[in-house]
């Protein structure tokens, strides 16, 4: 289990994550999310301890990343902008992580079979998107008790995403992996995790069970016969409200029964309940803080 504590990290006088607090279960697929400059590449190098932190740290199965050598070997962590030797390729490369790792070298002979790349052809011949595809191979070699994924689908075509998922979820399945995909592509995220968090303003503010807090917000088309505002619902946990027409649309923190019980009694002519995705959740929540705006 990866358990980060009270972690604060600064550049120079600018604080960028602020006592962040969360917990990734094993076997969990965590997703984490936030609009662009919020943290999320900064506290996945403190997890992978690529950076010190100011205060706090990160702790995998109680032992704390940045101190402990032996316990970074259980983490795989693949950021944005993947570096890879220019002179080597994946044959070369695949002979480097066998002196670290218990490197399955079935394994990514498998997906190096599948997606058809030439193990030895130079990385400096490899497009953006075939260098993730190679980073992605080690990590399913490797076999980590944590891998953490920055912009995982970036530069990837739609297969070469649905292999990669499936071979996540196999990890997850078959040897408990704990997992964290940052991702600016919330409808990839839904497909494939179960838990997520919200990273805003230095803080997780918003962090769980990805189908239990979709189950709490509910959304609505309702209509009326007589004319209505927004203050007339000022009874509900309103994340978000508009109007087109006479027709209400609004996003509603709650009991879902419950919620509808308090509409019915206001007597619509029309209430209809809406799906919400992954990716509305993130807009809503965002908005209900102020984040977006009309």
């Amino acid at each position: 289990m990866l358990e980060v504590v009270n972690l604060c990290k600064n550049f120079g006088s600018k604080e960028i994550l602020k006592d962040i607090n969360l917990r990734v279960e094993d076997g969990s697929i965590f997703g984490l999310v936030g609009i662009n400059g919020a943290g999320k590449s900064t506290l996945l190098r403190c997890i992978a301890a690529v950076y010190r932190t100011d205060k706090g740290g990160a702790f995998l199965d109680g032992r704390e990343t940045f101190l402990d050598e032996e316990i970074r070997k259980d983490i795989f962590f693949l950021p944005d902008d993947p570096y890879l030797p220019p002179t080597a390729n994946l044959e070369s490369q695949m002979e480097f992580y066998q002196s670290f790792f218990e490197f399955d070298v079935e394994v990514a002979e498998k997906y190096i079979k599948m997606l058809e790349l030439e193990k030895t052809v130079p990385f400096s011949n490899y497009s953006k998107g075939m260098k993730r595809q190679a980073c992605l191979i080690f990590a399913m070699a490797i076999k980590p008790r944590l891998i953490m994924l920055d912009e995982m689908f970036d530069g990837l075509d739609p297969l070469v995403r649905l292999i990669f998922k499936k071979g996540i979820i196999s990890l997850v399945e078959e040897n408990g992996t704990s997992v964290i995909i940052s991702s600016h592509n919330l409808k990839e995220l839904e497909d494939i995790c179960d838990s997520f968090g919200i990273l805003e303003d230095g803080h997780v503010n918003s962090y769980g069970d990805l189908i239990s807090s979709k189950e709490t917000i509910n959304k609505y088309q309702v209509a009326f016969k007589d004319e209505k505002c927004k203050e007339d619902f000022k009874d509900f946990d309103i994340m978000h409200y508009s109007t087109v027409g006479t027709v209400i649309t609004m996003v509603i923190r709650g009991n879902s029964e419950e919620i509808r019980e308090k509409l019915m009694v206001m007597e619509p002519i029309l209430l209809d309940d809406l799906p919400v995705n992954f990716e509305e959740l993130f807009i809503y929540e965002m908005e209900s803080r102020g984040k977006f705006y009309e």
